[in-house]
């Protein structure tokens, strides 16, 4: 599993990647002052039009970010990142207009989820859902700190996995690419599984009576600081979104894809902090009434399938390359060439790739 998993698979070759940046002749000063004219203006954009939730509107606001990261590169890096991310952002946005049309007209499922959560919790939770129970016990009128919290970690879905992505984009454009092939796959198969299976959440199934009061507060938490228009984009996304694309929980989903892509280059000491972030996401979305447990753990269960499938592809895909490189890639004569492994550049093919024993010259 761990094998077949790794996200540093020998990727197909593409664009080559931005080149690697000289150190700032300032010492960095141009920087520091191009990403504090950033987080300003990103401050007033969060209070004046909200938080970027909207793909398009996150994206504006990474690439920016980016800009001023690397202000001292030509403009042709910042665009080769545009170029590479527009398909991306048009595909979450896709993914977002497409799961508004998941129920045609059906009714959801709710009750078989509603079982479920009280088959696995039941006997600690009085027979209730766990949203149910951690609601009659944590929420009160008042904001409290966990409130706050709750809504920082519920945000953090719209910015954590693209801020990742842009991160790794500009250190090492081949593991973008296998992060994004992975999470590419992995929304494709939570949106059919939202045509398949269209679910409702807790909030939902309280409004229709399967079950007793359910608050949906997951950004009622920005109050507590007077920032009431923090969530405004938030807030018009959740009164326009699909109530039905409940399983699974991509949220959570997102968080664990994350946090395992990065896991295996981490130091071990600093897994349990990394890990508890999928948890507080879990603990979030059940609390707040957008999810059941149930959700959570499929969409986990998402993440495996998608690891272990885009993994084999990718390995599938390589052995194809080294079956094919022998006749294409070999340079005339045995000596040196074809291009260096390097962020973005093809992988070495030909014989030795291959695992074949080296050539050895005629006049030996």
């Amino acid at each position: 599993m761990a094998v077949v998993t790794d996200p540093q698979t020998p990727a197909p070759a593409g664009p080559p990647g931005p080149p690697a940046p000289p150190a700032p002749p300032d010492g960095g000063r141009r920087r520091v002052i191009a990403m504090s004219v950033w987080a300003v203006a990103f401050v007033v954009g969060w209070l004046g039009i909200g938080l970027p939730t909207d793909p398009a509107y996150a994206f504006l606001w990474i690439w920016a970010g980016t800009v001023a990261w690397n202000s001292h590169r030509p403009w042709r890096t910042h665009l080769l990142f545009a170029r590479d991310w527009v398909p991306v952002v048009l595909l979450l946005a896709a993914y977002n207009l497409s799961r508004g049309f998941a129920d045609n007209g059906a009714t959801p499922h709710a009750m078989e989820l509603i079982v479920a959560d009280r088959f696995m919790f039941g006997w600690a939770t009085g027979g209730e859902v766990p949203t149910v129970w951690l609601q009659e016990h944590f929420y009160r009128p008042e904001v409290r700190w966990w409130d706050v919290l709750a809504s920082w970690v519920y945000f953090s879905h719209f910015v954590v996995t693209l801020a990742a992505a842009a991160v790794l984009w500009m250190r090492n454009r081949r593991r973008w690419a296998a992060y994004m092939r992975r999470f590419g796959f992995l929304c494709a198969a939570g949106l059919v599984t939202y045509f398949l299976y269209p679910a409702a959440p807790p909030w939902w199934a309280a409004q229709n009576g399967l079950l007793t009061e359910v608050a949906r507060i997951s950004t009622r938490g920005w109050k507590a600081f007077g920032m009431h228009g923090a969530g405004n984009l938030l807030n018009a996304g959740q009164i326009a979104s699909n109530p039905v694309a409940a399983m699974p929980s991509l949220h959570t989903a997102w968080a664990l894809f994350v946090v395992l892509f990065f896991l295996g280059a981490t130091r071990r000491r600093w897994w349990p902090l990394l890990l508890a972030y999928p948890l507080a996401m879990t603990f979030t979305l059940v609390y707040s009434g957008e999810h059941y447990v149930i959700d959570v753990l499929v969409g986990w269960a998402y993440v495996g399938m998608t690891f272990l499938v885009v993994g084999l592809a990718e390995r599938w895909w390589a052995a194809r390359r080294s079956r094919r490189a022998p006749v294409t890639s070999e340079p005339a004569g045995g000596g040196p060439g074809g291009p260096e492994p390097g962020d973005g550049g093809p992988e070495p093919v030909g014989p030795a790739a291959a695992g074949d024993p080296p050539v050895v010259p005629a006049a030996r």
